[in-house]
């Protein structure tokens, strides 16, 4: 069952201190030397036998590398009002935002490069992605469009990824990853989904340690197009200090050929 937010706040801000702490796999010790506090301070935090102030809060979510939406939880928990706003992407406050994101997008072209959330919902894109649209099931467009679902779903461009296995393998180790360290439980909703998807002659489910691909420098996507085999490295960007939980979790994608003969497609379309 998925937690919710409410769960959450109704568990003591050190038990959930605590759980950061043991997701990051440092001891009491190590945490302590880090903010520069005693063990047994942060031992009587992580118990409740002592409450800590707003700035400890935020000095043990700085040091534990919490993300901007769950420091906000923990500051809910621990009875205090949240520091970090969360504007909607089209609210007049992110207008710089927006302006900046389309201009890398369209920098990009004809490249295909897109914008997603922190659970990859696609959030902008440009006319290049037309190249992963184009012959998907029609259910998988509906918005919000989840990229790593359009990208694995059978009936999405799963069909067209000539080297599906190492793709798959791929997402679903970088995705294991994210959800390791945000505990997000839907992004972990969305692993258990894409790791029942069937990928041809592999096993539909796999353990996370069995997702290693073969050694190479970079996986690119092998995509067939038409009579082509078009092939694609991808590299994912974030927005440096941000104050803005929507900020925070946004990731840019931009798609450039690995080849010249992709290159050269690309181009002419």
């Amino acid at each position: 069952m998925t937690a919710t937010v409410e769960d959450t706040f109704q568990r003591p801000v050190g038990e959930l201190l605590r759980g950061w702490r043991e997701r990051r796999r440092l001891s009491q010790l190590d945490l302590a030397n880090q903010v520069e506090v005693s063990t047994r301070h942060v031992s009587f935090v992580e118990t409740g036998r002592s409450k800590p102030s707003r700035e400890m809060v935020l000095r043990l979510a700085e040091h534990l590398d919490v993300p901007l939406r769950d420091r906000n939880q923990l500051l809910l928990a621990g009875g205090y009002a949240p520091i970090y706003s969360e504007a909607s992407l089209h609210s007049p406050a992110m207008l710089a935002i927006r302006a900046a994101l389309r201009r890398l997008l369209e920098a990009h072209e004809p490249y295909p490069a897109l914008v997603v959330d922190r659970w990859w919902n696609i959030v902008e894109a440009n006319a290049g992605i037309a190249l992963f649209t184009e012959d998907v099931a029609r259910e998988l467009l509906k918005a919000p469009i989840n990229a790593l679902r359009l990208t694995l779903h059978p009936d999405g461009l799963a069909g067209r990824i000539s080297n599906l296995a190492e793709v798959r393998a791929n997402v679903l180790t970088s995705l294991h990853r994210q959800v390791a360290s945000t505990a997000d439980p839907d992004l972990q909703d969305l692993y258990d989904e894409l790791l029942g998807y069937s990928s041809g002659d592999q096993p539909s489910r796999a353990g996370a340690a069995d997702h290693a691909g073969p050694a190479e420098v970079v996986v690119p996507m092998r995509l067939r197009q038409g009579d082509r085999e078009l092939s694609l490295l991808t590299t994912i960007a974030t927005f440096g200090t941000p104050l803005d939980v929507t900020v925070s979790e946004l990731m840019i994608e931009q798609f450039f050929p690995a080849d010249e003969a992709t290159a050269d497609y690309l181009r002419e379309l």
